[in-house]
């Protein structure tokens, strides 16, 4: 099965999201628009593994403090694909350093691509010759993470199926 490690978001969070695809939209932006239930900050994309007991044994060795985490504001792309920032955060950088390497230790292959926080807003981006997206930002929000979720991603009939395997929590006193 196809799994990635993530943080489920809030609702202020998803809301200034979805705000700012809706302004996207109404710039005349095309393309496939993630739906306000799948946004999720990735930390690590492990892809297919089939015992996600192990994963989740693995996640439990890690300790970490709950802390906020801000949206920049700011709109980025990795070419087509469209996504809200967030703003610089050492403990989302050790936290997703933490998971990765427990991963590693355990043989659990992920994709190793240099963490770029990021929440996805929108795939194959069209952007027609009369949009202005300059304009268009995201209402800057926050949230604690306080947990840690596995998710399994599958292909449904409408698109992919998120379903959340297990989590884990902050240990406010962790190490």
């Amino acid at each position: 099965m196809r799994l990635f490690i993530a943080v489920q978001l809030n609702d202020e969070i998803k809301k200034a999201i979805t705000s700012a695809q809706d302004k996207l939209w109404q710039n005349k932006v095309g393309g496939y628009y993630t739906d306000v239930q799948k946004l999720h900050l990735t930390l690590a994309f492990i892809g297919e593994y089939g015992n996600t007991d192990y994963v989740l044994e693995t996640m439990e060795q890690i300790h970490f403090k709950s802390f906020q985490l801000k949206l920049s504001g700011h709109i980025g792309s990795f070419g087509n694909l469209l996504w809200a920032g967030l703003e610089q955060s050492d403990n989302l950088e050790k936290l997703a350093r933490q998971l990765r390497h427990s991963l590693a230790e355990h043989h659990i292959s992920f994709d190793k691509k240099k963490f770029n926080p990021h929440i996805t807003m929108l795939r194959n981006a069209k952007i027609s010759n009369h949009a202005d997206i300059s304009s268009v930002n995201v209402d800057k929000a926050v949230m604690t993470i306080n947990e840690v979720s596995l998710i399994r991603s599958q292909r449904g009939k409408h698109g992919m199926i998120y379903t959340e395997i297990g989590s884990i929590v902050s240990d406010e006193s962790g190490n």
